[in-house]
């Protein structure tokens, strides 16, 4: 499995690790050998008995929109295992609004934890990467991007706007041994996603669009997220890998 080579000794901070895709790539990370820390604002338990319970998985009680818990939940990780090298941006939402119903707080609300959180987690890791010398900074995006569904306004625009933040800022860390690169998603069978879309044939009418015919499932991403963090991937960067089943076909 990619990173296993690599990973004793590197420690991965993950966002809304408490469920989805975020619990997802904490239990794949830990499995391989990385030492993770989970944030979420929700509790972690389940995360942690997957992770397997060997002193591999710190859960951290953190709202990635507020800077003062940012930086407080990053010094918990750095007293816990020391500077985090890994940081996975996951936490988001995705609420389905007709753009002609959408508030400003609604926008206001989508792009805070969308684009800020990454924003402030960033911020807050970042010195830690510089001082390893090497990094990975994987955004998770979506296939939405290259998709515009029309009652998803908002969500596309910070995901958008989270692939620019991917390519800007893999330009001003090439040289220090840090990569940035995000992977989007296409409709994933999440809690989350069962919820919102569901209950309306939502996963049937993207599985028509997708070239593999089936729902894709948090599983189908975590080769992508090994394969971004591994240490023999650091020539790829500024990039944003689309893993939607072929619907965008990107």
């Amino acid at each position: 499995m990619p990173g296993e080579p690599h990973a004793a000794g590197r420690v991965a901070v993950v966002t809304g690790a408490a469920s989805g895709l975020g619990q997802e790539f904490s239990v794949a990370l830990a499995k391989a050998g990385y030492r993770v820390a989970g944030l979420d604002i929700a509790d972690q338990s389940v995360t942690e008995a997957r992770a397997g319970g060997m002193g591999n998985f710190l859960p951290v009680t953190a709202d990635v929109t507020d800077p003062e818990g940012v930086r407080m939940a990053v010094s918990e990780v750095v007293d816990h295992y020391g500077g985090p090298q890994i940081l996975v941006n996951n936490a988001g939402i995705y609420p389905a609004i007709p753009f002609g119903d959408t508030t400003l707080e609604d926008w206001r609300r989508i792009m805070r934890l969308n684009l800020e959180g990454p924003f402030l987690m960033t911020q807050a890791v970042l010195p830690h990467l510089r001082a390893a010398g090497w990094g990975r900074i994987v955004n998770i995006v979506s296939a939405v991007v290259f998709l515009g569904p029309p009652d998803l306004v908002a969500y596309t625009t910070s995901k958008a706007g989270l692939v620019g933040f991917t390519r800007s800022l893999a330009g001003e860390l090439g040289a220090s041994g840090i990569t940035v690169n995000a992977i989007a998603p296409g409709l994933t069978r999440t809690a989350t996603a069962a919820r919102t879309t569901g209950s309306d044939g939502g996963f049937e009418r993207v599985r028509d669009l997708q070239c593999v015919p089936r729902t894709e499932e948090p599983a189908d991403l975590v080769s992508t997220l090994l394969y971004v963090c591994d240490e023999g991937s650091g020539f790829l960067t500024g990039q944003t890998i689309n893993v939607d089943g072929g619907s965008a076909k990107h």
